[in-house]
């Protein structure tokens, strides 16, 4: 294998690839040119799949069977709301898994959401050897800073079906800050704004010479492009109901034509004050065929679309109240994510922060740039970049009652180290169960549990008198360790925390195995019109 990492931005709606050669960082192009993948995979009857632009141009005509925005689904509980939100705006079937993960259903078979990330990540891994005629096996990839350790380690398990190493999951808005500091002298505080998608992210940073500091992170992982996309299909279909009392979410091929024109309209409206929305026979009445054609104004979008951006700027005001800044201490405002081409969001992001943001970041193209930045530097012997990231969640421990005891708080700064000690509730209590729970709820029953253990042989006391010392340490992978000592017996009991996978190992071996020696077919299928 090759000394390349690849840095992959594996986005809800499309993926981008860059690698550092030498001391140069280059996004990595596919065949006819373009610079980046459409996270759309297609299954055919057969079982053969199609990634990428392929997938993406039949969509109309095999709705059922082409999955868009799995990343939104990507280490889940079934039954969130986010998910019924998701399961709603797609055409596919979404079932529920055997450890209640959403799945995929096509055709019968019931794929896992990481399995879906894995056919793109193989498409990029193909790309790539295309690209630098070598074998690749490491990658960092990136996912939003506001990422659950579930929704980590899902990606990280996509990798792994794919056949790569993955050496680091990093944030994508500190990705993103690399691309933009990285060998660059400077002392600034900077804010990355990134609305992509599926996901919003906001990250504020302290760059000081080759060290990057995340001072506070916050975000939305349900609220991105695809959100935007669906404003413009409701408000249209609904105008083209009441004039022909025709339901197009009835018709699956009519509304992924309509999601495709709201998606284009959208894009275009970025740089038009209007833009017409034109398909022809579009549904049928009574033989006879119906067309849509709407002209829609930018006037119009903003209007379907202020709340979704307000609500990114009440985050971005959350995070700054976070890292104990105020506007005036932001040096530089970068924007990241296709949807940052809006003028509504430039306009209302430029009034928060009160500068203008700056213009030397490619909103599709930061994210992977700085992924590989990070790769060439995680194979040298003496990083040239100090990377200190955060906590997303608080994390913490179940007590008595019901209720969870925070030791380390979110938007802490890792490698970091937290303790607290506990004692029993019970006269004559010899053991206790140490439950590690990840969120911000005071009731631990509303938080994920992350993992647990129990210190045993405790000495026969009353309620009350022992002293049980709960410590919490996490690297700077996020990695967690948790321990219990009996500061009397001395007598300690530790575990490592790892996120739980909604997949077995055997599980993964075996799509690994299955996925190993089949061929992209976009690789070769696939040329610019």
């Amino acid at each position: 294998m090759s000394d390349f990492v690849l840095g992959i931005d594996l986005g809800t709606t499309y993926s981008c690839v860059a690698v550092m050669e030498q001391s140069d960082v280059r996004v990595l192009e596919q065949k006819g040119g373009y610079r980046t993948l459409p996270s759309v995979v297609a299954f055919n009857l057969d079982g053969s799949s199609m990634v990428g632009h392929i997938a993406k141009r039949q969509a109309v005509t095999n709705a059922e069977n082409t999955v868009y925005a799995a990343k939104r689904l990507i280490g889940r509980n079934f039954s969130g709301p986010d998910v019924e939100r998701a399961v709603k705006s797609v055409p596919y079937k979404v079932v529920q898994g055997p450890n209640r993960d959403p799945r995929i259903q096509i055709f019968k078979r019931n794929y896992s959401i990481p399995e879906i990330s894995a056919l793109i990540l193989k498409q990029i891994k193909a790309i790539a050897e295309e690209a630098l005629h070598a074998k690749i096996d490491k990658v960092v990839i990136t996912v939003p800073a506001y990422f659950s350790d579930g929704q980590r380690q899902a990606t990280k398990d996509a990798g792994f079906i794919a056949g790569l190493e993955v050496l680091r999951i990093v944030n994508e808005p500190t990705a993103a800050a690399l691309a933009f500091g990285y060998k660059k002298k400077m002392n600034k505080k900077i804010a990355v704004y990134d609305l992509g998608g599926g996901t919003f992210d906001i990250s504020i940073l302290d760059i000081s010479t080759d060290a990057f500091e995340v001072l506070a992170t916050a975000g939305n992982t349900f609220l991105g492009g695809e959100d935007f996309d669906q404003r413009i299909i409701d408000f249209v279909a609904k105008s083209y109901e009441s004039e022909y009392e025709i339901s197009i979410q009835k018709d699956k091929m009519a509304l992924q034509r309509l999601k495709d024109a709201a998606e284009a309209a959208k894009c275009q409206l970025s740089s038009l004050l209007e833009t017409e929305i034109n398909l022809p026979f579009l549904t049928t009445l009574n033989n006879e065929s119906k067309h849509l054609r709407r002209t829609l104004h930018r006037v119009e979008l903003e209007k379907l679309t202020g709340d979704l951006i307000d609500e990114t700027i009440r985050i971005c005001a959350s995070a700054l109240e976070m890292a104990a800044l105020n506007v005036s201490q932001i040096d530089d405002v970068l924007l990241v994510g296709g949807m940052t081409r809006m003028p509504l969001v430039q306009q209302k992001v430029k009034e928060f922060f009160e500068k203008i943001p700056a213009k030397n970041v490619h909103p599709d193209e930061a994210v992977a740039i700085g992924a590989a930045i990070l790769g060439a530097t995680l194979m040298e012997e003496e990083a040239p970049v100090i990377l200190l990231d955060v906590t997303p969640f608080s994390l913490g421990i179940r007590t008595a009652g019901g209720f969870s005891t925070i030791l380390v708080q979110k938007n802490s700064t890792i490698p970091t180290e937290a303790g607290h000690i506990f004692t029993t509730v019970t006269d004559g209590q010899r053991s206790v169960k140490i439950q590690v729970l990840q969120g911000e709820s005071k009731l631990a029953t509303e938080n994920t549990l992350l993992g647990e253990f129990t210190l045993t042989d405790i000495p026969v006391q009353k309620a009350g008198e022992p002293e049980i010392m709960v410590t919490f340490s996490i690297d700077s992978n996020g990695i967690v360790q948790a321990s219990a000592k009996d500061l009397k017996t001395k007598k300690e009991q530790s575990i490592v925390v790892t996120s739980k996978s909604t997949l077995s190992d055997e599980e993964k071996d075996k799509l690994a195995a299955e996925y190993k020696d089949s061929t992209p077919n976009e690789l070769v299928a696939d040329v610019k019109t």
